[in-house]
Order: C-alpha cells, then sequence, then structure tokens
C-alpha cells in the first residue's frame, strides 16, 4: 500500500500511542516512548510487522507511545494506515 495522505490515529493518554503517517520517498520510522529503553526493540518489531503485512514500503512513520501494549499498536497502524491509503 501507499502512502498518498497524511493520517493519525490515537489518543496520548496512558496506555495508548499517537501514530502519525505522512507521504514520503524512502521509509522512515520514528519512535518516542515513555517505555523505550525496556522495550524499544519490541516496539520496533511490531512495527516493521505491521508496516510488512500492509506492503508499506515508503513514508514517514512517527510513534508517540505512552505505554500501549502490542494489540494496541497494531490496532493504532492499522488504523492510520487506513486512512493514510484511502482515495
Amino acid at each position: 500500500m501507499k502512502i498518498v495522505k497524511k493520517a493519525q490515529a490515537g489518543t496520548m493518554q496512558s496506555s495508548d500511542l499517537m501514530v502519525f503517517l505522512e507521504p514520503a520517498e524512502t521509509l522512515n520510522v520514528t519512535i518516542e516512548s515513555t517505555v523505550l529503553k525496556q522495550f524499544g526493540a519490541l516496539i520496533r518489531a511490531k512495527v516493521d510487522e505491521v508496516l510488512a503485512k500492509h506492503g508499506v514500503e515508503a513514508g514517514e512513520v512517527r510513534i508517540t507511545d505512552r505505554g500501549a501494549l502490542d494489540y494496541a499498536i497494531e490496532a493504532r497502524l492499522e488504523t492510520a494506515i487506513m486512512r493514510a491509503t484511502e482515495g
């Protein structure tokens, strides 16, 4: 899927996250998290998994995490992808 417009999903509440997507020539993922030291690698792995599942190969992906669990990361990212790719 190709990211064709800016989109976001989520909230900044505790145990949630905000996902921001926008078009770009290459794939660039930025993660800010209150638990980055402990779970940064797991968060990145889940993000990479969801992007690959949807065939996203280019775009600016910015995630601001407040301790979300993996199912929330997946749901928020998938929602943002659907919003950013719809025509």
